[in-house]
């Protein structure tokens, strides 16, 4: 069985305070397209990025990130 990366960053802006796209993207130093296409599994980040999302939202990695069967 295949499996593919699945996240949960729409949900973890949101929970905090309705984080705007641009706003996560400031605080990664990325542009919101980035953040756009990572929500929409259109572009996997690098482990770096990962875990500096992780940081952000004070979460696990494996919370943002999931590995599940498609």
């Amino acid at each position: 069985m295949a499996k593919k990366i699945i996240n949960n960053i729409r949900k973890l802006r949101f929970e905090h305070d309705e984080m705007t796209q641009a706003a996560l993207a400031e605080a990664l130093g990325v542009t919101r397209q980035t953040v756009a296409a990572m929500e929409g599994n259109k572009y996997p980040p690098s482990l770096e990025l990962a875990f500096r999302l992780a940081d952000v939202f004070d979460e696990d990695i494996s919370y943002v990130f999931e590995y599940v069967n498609e």
